[in-house]
């Protein structure tokens, strides 16, 4: 497919091909463009072929370049697309095919066993036994019982062996050491596959990763995309592009008119600046349309008819207008587009230490919008299951970030400005 695209580029220049199917190659290994899994969602196919494609394209203008190949602008730009169209239907239409061909058939399928009975391995047998698209079919669960240790254990491997068992899934919690090294030992011997099934109700989301220092195995709580040189690029890239477009063609004309609503009604500047922490905790100037009067309660969060709050500041509060100069704290560095929502430091001293994970949102940059403020978990903090949510979003959104992901929440953002928000105060 790569090789058409390129002769449909080059005109039949087959030297040029070559190299641009080489270059195709190398990026599929670089970005393991190929490895997706009964289990991969759509959302990080699309992610990882927008990606390859991008960086492929941008390596076939620089060869064109710099080989001086005259090649027009409009069939680049033809190509680009039609090179990021073909692509991703034809990934998700294999995906969509593959998940209805398991339902029809009942084929290509892994058999699966789950051995521990708790909260986590109910979860996974729900999965199992309703999504049948994904292609697991589920042999038997195993109660794993203290008592009757070794006749127990040997039951479960007699089944495995019987019934030709594909996966094995374990409670971490109804195992022991010892137990975890006979599961670890049997399936090595049996070429079955081994996985593991955390049980803590408060690890929200963690993607481990095994890396080898020399020959010693070092296991990494967790995995963050935006760790990486290019995707960090990516959205900072896409972060500047983004606010310039806000502030040249919205805040242009926004700011004067609101400005002078502000000053008309109340005395003090348009802008109010407050200071929160943002990555790594460090703190940075938040700026928003100031939408209260003068007070000295700056770190008390705004409750539903609180009286500070002018007659604009209700609308531009209710309409998410108020956080729109955030946008030059976009291009200037300290904010994302999306990210975690940056907090009081107030609200930091109290939730640091009593909800778990909660720093860990302070691992990126925080965001204009953000997962939580999407899912309905914005604004006033009413319960504690508000501000548990709210961090298990947080922590979902840092350890899955995808620029695909990225857009789903702005739209969802635009979405709520026009459904409006009953928190939006």
């Amino acid at each position: 497919m790569v090789t058409c695209c390129s002769i449909y580029l080059l005109q039949s220049n087959f030297d040029d091909t070559i190299y641009f199917t080489i270059f195709w190659i190398t990026l599929s290994i670089v970005f393991s463009f190929y490895n997706v899994y009964r289990y991969t969602k759509i959302t990080e196919i699309i992610s990882i072929i927008t990606r390859q494609i991008i960086v492929y394209v941008l390596l076939v203008i620089s060869y064109i370049y710099f080989d001086r190949i005259d090649i027009q602008n409009s069939v680049l730009l033809k190509f680009s697309f039609v090179l990021l169209v073909v692509f991703i239907s034809w990934r998700i239409l294999i995906y969509l095919l593959l998940r209805e061909y398991r339902i029809i058939t009942g084929s290509n399928f892994r058999k699966v066993i789950i051995v521990g009975d708790d909260s986590s391995t109910e979860r996974l047998k729900g999965f199992f036994e309703n999504e049948l698209e994904y292609g697991y079919r589920l042999s038997g669960v195993f109660d794993k019982k203290r008592k009757d240790e070794k006749e127990n254990v040997s039951k479960i491997f007699n089944f495995i062996k019987k019934e030709e068992i594909d996966e094995v899934y374990c409670s971490l919690k109804k195992l022991s050491s010892s137990e975890i090294k006979k599961f670890i030992d049997f399936c090595d011997y049996n070429v079955v596959s081994l996985k593991f099934i955390p049980s803590q109700e408060d690890i929200y989301s963690k993607n481990l990763r095994l890396n080898y220092y020399d020959i010693t195995p070092v296991l990494s709580l967790r995995q963050i995309p935006l760790d990486d040189q290019l995707n960090a690029l990516t959205k900072r890239v896409f972060d500047i592009v983004f606010s310039l477009v806000i502030i040249c063609f919205i805040l242009s004309w926004l700011i004067p008119i609101l400005g002078i609503l502000i000053m008309l009604e109340s005395k003090g500047p348009i802008f109010f600046r407050q200071d929160r922490p943002g990555i790594k905790e460090k703190g940075f100037g938040c700026y928003k349309f100031r939408s209260m009067t003068l007070n000295t309660d700056t770190e008390l969060s705004a409750t539903k008819g609180d009286s500070r709050v002018t007659k604009i500041g209700k609308f531009i509060r209710r309409t998410s207008i108020d956080e729109l100069p955030q946008f030059f704290n976009v291009l200037f560095g300290s904010m994302s587009v999306v990210g975690p929502r940056p907090h009081l430091w107030r609200q930091n001293e109290i939730y640091a230490t009593k909800i778990s994970k909660y720093m860990v949102r302070h691992l990126v940059k925080p965001g204009v919008t953000g997962l939580a403020q999407v899912k309905g978990y914005r604004g006033e903090i009413q319960t504690h299951q508000d501000i548990v949510n709210r961090t298990k979003y947080d922590v979902f959104y840092i350890e899955n970030w995808s620029m695909l992901l990225d857009l789903n929440i702005i739209i969802g953002t635009i979405l709520n400005v026009f459904r409006g928000d009953e928190k939006a105060y």
